[in-house]
């Protein structure tokens, strides 16, 4: 496991406990979390991790042990600076928490309108930029009542955001949601953790979701950290516990391709490799990328960005032999194993799909002109003992074959 040795935490369990009654939720918890990453907190329900986020915003206070931010223990602050630091914090609730008696605009406003002394105009302009951010134009005017869940959750974290925190707590943010959505969302926080340095923190039961989107893992477990790493680390971790709840959650299809997972695909990717050692089979590996995903976002919105991918990996799938396989690796790339194939081979698939794709094969809905999807074919034939790693840089390296091409209006 990689331990962050050299950078101070942002936010930092050292040894916290809590109980409520005779149940102990916290056992001296332990947990590092660090500026600029998504660090998703998992574990089963009820083990204690919306009371993790209570702690940090301060609206619970430990039995004992302490709580650092910014390196500062929370317990040896004065209430002014308790205040100050809860101006740079963001909290989602898991029920999203609207107000009823106010419309979704008013809803995002809130923050702006009762807690600075920004001009109205200043406040319309925030709230118009977060109702587009988050595909909200439409219902801007409606009630909490009047909008689906999977809205009141987009509107919840419009409003987590028109305050432009530095750290954004949050709470299931996607439950209830389509697949499509989901990862509209997951997207976003990518997204906006990139251009703002966000540091979010997130509770998901999502698997394996959010394993493209954060950058660290902790898994709590019988009130103390079972596990805290990268999503790549705690897949292949060997922990029993950890096993068993990462293999009961994760889907044996990724919801939004229907594709199999990340892991799935290594594995495949090793069954060829025995093949290639035994047999002497060779084999192929090609990753598509969607160069210009977050263009699309940003003009489209995220949930068409998702679309294009989801309906992208279907064109894929519909032009793979039943020996041939495909996962999706990222956010925006996708593992496509051709089995018994070599470079040529590759490059021929690529060609193909290429002459035969349509913008409109990718999208749900019509859109002006101009808009342009640039996709990115790599590709390598395997080497026995190569690692996939390996064989991945090669194929994404532009000093080998390489294959880029452009659907547009």
């Amino acid at each position: 496991m990689v331990l962050n040795i050299m950078r101070q935490p942002l936010i930092q369990f050292d040894k916290v406990s809590k109980t409520f009654g005779t149940n102990q939720i916290l056992k001296e918890v332990s947990l590092s979390i660090y500026q600029g990453e998504v660090t998703a907190i998992i574990g089963k329900s009820g083990v204690g991790k919306s009371v993790m986020l209570k702690h940090i915003i301060g609206l619970m206070q430990p039995d004992s042990g302490e709580i650092f931010l910014y390196g500062y223990p929370l317990s040896k602050m004065k209430r002014k600076e308790i205040y100050r630091l809860r101006e740079k914090f963001s909290y989602v609730f898991q029920e999203a928490a609207l107000f009823d008696s106010l419309t979704v605009y008013q809803n995002i406003a809130l923050p702006l309108s009762e807690g600075t002394s920004l001009p109205k105009s200043e406040i319309k302009k925030r709230v118009e930029d977060k109702l587009q951010l988050f595909e909200l134009q439409g219902v801007h005017e409606k009630y909490s009542a009047q909008i689906s869940g999977g809205t009141k959750r987009r509107v919840a974290l419009a409003r987590a955001l028109i305050t432009d925190p530095e750290v954004v707590l949050l709470d299931e943010p996607t439950t209830g949601l389509d697949p499509i959505r989901r990862n509209a969302v997951y997207s976003m926080i990518v997204d906006l953790q990139k251009k703002f340095d966000l540091t979010v923190v997130m509770i998901s039961h999502e698997i394996p979701d959010i394993f493209y989107s954060s950058q660290r893992i902790a898994m709590l477990d019988e009130g103390r950290i079972r596990f805290e790493g990268t999503p790549r680390e705690i897949q292949r971790f060997s922990d029993p516990v950890v096993r068993q709840f990462i293999n009961g959650l994760e889907k044996p299809r990724d919801a939004l391709t229907g594709m199999a997972t990340l892991l799935q695909g290594e594995r495949r990717f090793q069954e060829e490799m025995a093949r290639l050692q035994r047999h002497q089979i060779s084999f192929s590996v090609i990753i598509f990328t969607i160069e210009n995903l977050n263009e699309i976002n940003e003009n489209l919105g995220h949930a068409t960005g998702q679309t294009v991918l989801k309906n992208f990996a279907a064109q894929i799938q519909n032009r793979l032999r039943i020996t041939d396989t495909c996962s999706r690796y990222s956010l925006d790339k996708i593992l496509v194993v051709l089995h018994s194939a070599e470079m040529e081979d590759a490059r021929r698939f690529s060609t193909r799909l290429s002459q035969e794709l349509r913008l409109k094969d990718l999208l749900n809905k019509e859109v002006g002109n101009g808009h342009i999807i640039r996709i990115s074919a790599g590709y390598a034939q395997a080497e026995e003992d190569s690692l996939l790693k390996e064989v991945l840089a090669k194929a994404e390296s532009k000093d080998n074959l390489y294959y880029e091409f452009e659907l547009t209006t």
